[in-house]
């Protein structure tokens, strides 16, 4: 895989992003663009998910990255953040709400540096253009355009959050929630409601519909498929990473994970 070591402008444009009202005027990007060519889903929620979020979010993304989906998300703290890591830097995509030269939110940074040098971060701002509460705005509708659907797993009514939902109903995707206790998230129990959603009871039959990679391998091996670095695989499955790698099944090399 080669990665870039520079920003760069997009040559060609992105047939998911022209859904958008407006396709964005430049596009620029650090790290692996053929993620693109991979099939993508989009997580976003809040900035302070709950417990039971925190966990449920870290298993949608972990699911279905060993099933070959590549995670969207915005970079932000809480959802955003979790989802990246849990779904493995080579394997995400992060759309930013500034110019790439600028790490952001700065509690982000190594998560950041790791998408950055693994997997992919793309931006519609010019180096040195700092974030600002529009910039957000036109972030999330390039975050819910590049996804196949929107995994909302936590959302109060009057979020930013439910502006990404705007977005994925405008463009015709479907949407999918976590389930949560009565007076909690209680934007994502209104779009339940509504009608405007479907609640994700499974993760791995919910994963499974969305495959790409058949499930006949332990997840394991599934997840080193996207050749994570070594220390995401480490931090889900500890010591197993290297007692399949004495098995032959695994080789570790230059801090990443591939599989044999």
């Amino acid at each position: 895989m080669t990665i870039s070591k520079d920003i760069f402008t997009f040559k060609e444009s992105i047939s998911e992003l022209k859904c958008m009202k407006k396709y964005p005027d430049e596009l620029y990007y650090v790290g692996d663009s053929k993620l693109l060519k991979r099939d993508k889903i989009s997580i976003v929620g809040s900035r302070k998910p709950n417990q039971y979020t925190r966990n449920f979010t870290a298993k949608l993304a972990q699911a279905l990255s060993a099933r070959g989906i590549c995670i969207v998300s915005g970079a932000a703290m809480g959802v955003d953040a979790i989802a990246h890591s849990s779904a493995g830097s080579s394997n995400t995509i992060a759309v930013m709400a500034n110019g790439l030269d600028i790490y952001y939110p700065a509690v982000n940074k190594s998560l950041i540096k790791s998408i950055q040098e693994n997997g992919l971060l793309i931006s519609q701002f010019k180096e040195g253009e700092r974030a600002r509460s529009w910039s957000f705005v036109v972030r999330n509708e390039i975050v819910v355009a590049l996804g196949k659907v929107l995994i909302v797993t936590q959302a109060d009514i009057d979020s930013g959050t439910m502006r990404s939902v705007e977005y994925a109903l405008k463009m015709k995707k479907d949407i999918y929630v976590l389930p949560h206790r009565i007076g909690e998230s209680e934007g994502t129990q209104q779009l339940l409601k509504e009608g405007k959603a479907e609640a994700i009871y499974d993760i791995d039959s919910f994963a499974d519909k969305f495959a790409k990679i058949e499930v006949v391998e332990d997840e394991i091996i599934l997840f080193c498929k996207n050749s994570p670095t070594y220390e995401e695989a480490y931090a889900l499955f500890g010591d197993k990473i290297l007692e399949y790698e004495l098995e032959g099944k695994l080789e570790i090399l230059n801090a990443k994970v591939f599989t044999l």
